[in-house]
């Protein structure tokens, strides 16, 4: 797992018992899980009573480390010997290692179900619909007269069955500046594979 260098920064700072002592640290941990995990959770978490010694700043930086490094974890499906390694590298002591393997083996599968809804590929474009209509008042009932355009993309997501549609309404000049745009994609798409 390559971590980038503020994140190693932060999961060494969690792993100082001078700055996070043994409670302060399962609490963060938790809290990282949670905040990942459970869609309801909120900043709340990381106002407990047995943190507020800590820099907000730091608390900060540590939980965005926690959960960073389990993301990733995750995303490689590492096992107990793969995350010792890490955290031993990172100067964390036994116990601590401990607890977060605990930790980790608890919330795997959570893990694993919400990065696999997450997705692996981009949408498709596979159709599109427009209607044109003739505004006369707007809900304010001032005058209007002007066209305006109702353009509906039907999307396809190979990581998803259900296949979405993305509906708007657009001027004349909006539609037409929308397709000198995606011309403009498809010249530079072309020129790209052409090389």
């Amino acid at each position: 797992m390559e971590l980038s260098e503020s994140v190693q920064k932060g999961f060494q700072m969690l792993a100082d018992p001078g700055s996070f002592d043994s409670n302060a640290f399962t609490l963060l941990l938790r809290a990282a899980f949670q905040s990942l995990l459970d869609a309801q959770a909120d900043e709340a978490v990381l106002d407990h009573p047995d943190l507020k010694h800590i820099d907000p700043v730091v608390l900060k930086h540590c939980h965005a480390a926690a959960a960073t490094y389990i993301l990733e974890a995750g995303k490689h499906r590492a096992d107990k010997s793969t995350l010792s390694t890490y955290l031993e590298d990172c100067k964390f002591d036994r116990e601590r290692i401990e607890l977060f393997c605990t930790e980790y083996q608890n919330n795997k599968n959570s893990l694993e179900i919400l990065l696999g809804s997450i997705g692996r590929s981009l949408p498709h474009i596979t159709d599109v619909s427009w209607c044109l209509e003739y505004q006369i008042k707007t809900n304010q009932l001032q005058k209007m007269h002007r066209p305006a355009y109702l353009v509906t993309l039907s999307i396809q997501n190979t990581d998803s069955p259900s296949y979405p549609e993305i509906s708007f309404s657009c001027s004349m000049e909006q539609l037409q500046d929308l397709v000198g745009k995606l011309k403009d994609a498809s010249k530079s798409l072309e020129r790209a594979t052409q090389l």
